[in-house]
């Protein structure tokens, strides 16, 4: 059945589509020493702004900087910030997610007032906020759009503990004696891993577009680091005299978003059993 359903999903030509996006950015962020023709950060005064050329195949920035190296080695921070993001979001929202359904009552009400607290504050401000806080960096930017994400998971993943906790033979578990920590680990987390995997990697376009909007706001990683919503801040002065400045990293960011979503969108028909493929 697995087998017939992974043949089917290779048949959608979106998902196909969205592979091959998704592997040529996995390309990048491996081989990136290889691709790119400078290091990110290796200035040339004499060729400031200069438009693409064979030793600058997408031109330059304002500080001599070649804009094709510069994103390539910006794939790097874009998918390692969002990952990380990912893993934290993943850890926090499952962890609530499964205390507040299994055990419910008291636990559940505090739970779901934390998590329709954070639902309620728009997530770039709370991100701006945290970052603010505790210092504009990449690192801090992964854990700022971790903090405000988180919400989602919970309140999927305490649905379906909800649905699960009742079944016949997680109730005779509780009869034998068998403690909570081994029916969740035993039963209820195997039970959770399709919709946990759906879930983290519907989140990761969301994610990297967090990391480079905080970027763009100057948040993100600093100079001379190749942020993609960085470089495309500081473009947009020069938008009419070296537009490939903010064209490049934001059809760069436009491609890695657009492959991740239609990847997250074929993993969901592989593995949720609802849709039909």
């Amino acid at each position: 059945m697995a087998k017939e359903k992974l043949k089917q999903m290779w048949k959608n030509k979106m998902f196909v589509i969205g592979s091959v996006l998704f592997l040529i950015v996995i390309i990048a962020v491996i081989f990136a020493p290889q691709i790119a023709p400078h290091t990110y950060a290796e200035q040339n005064a004499a060729m400031r702004l200069a438009g693409p050329c064979s030793e600058y195949p997408l031109g330059t920035d304002q500080y001599g900087r070649c804009i094709f190296s510069r994103v390539i080695y910006g794939s790097r921070i874009a998918l390692s910030v969002g990952i990380v993001a990912v893993i934290i979001e993943t850890l926090i929202g499952v962890t609530l997610g499964i205390i507040a359904g299994y055990y419910g009552k008291t636990i559940d009400k505090i739970v779901l007032f934390v998590t329709d607290t954070t639902w309620s504050i728009p997530p770039i401000i709370l991100a701006m906020a945290i970052v603010l806080m505790m210092g504009s960096s990449a690192q801090n930017v992964a854990i700022a759009i971790a903090v405000v994400s988180w919400a989602q998971f919970t309140k999927i993943v305490r649905a379906k503990v909800l649905s699960l906790k009742n079944l016949s033979y997680i109730e005779a578990a509780k009869i034998y004696g068998e403690s909570n920590f081994s029916i969740i680990l035993r039963y209820i987390l195997p039970n959770l891993v399709s919709t946990i995997i759906i879930l983290a990697t519907l989140a990761l376009p969301s994610a990297i577009l967090s990391t480079t909007s905080m970027g763009f706001l100057g948040l993100g990683a600093q100079q001379p680091q190749p942020d993609w919503g960085m470089i495309l801040s500081e473009g947009i002065q020069f938008i009419r005299n070296a537009p490939w400045i903010s064209m490049v990293p934001g059809l760069a960011i436009v491609w890695t978003v657009l492959g991740f979503n239609l990847v997250g969108e074929g993993v969901k028909e592989l593995l949720d059993p609802r849709l039909k493929v």
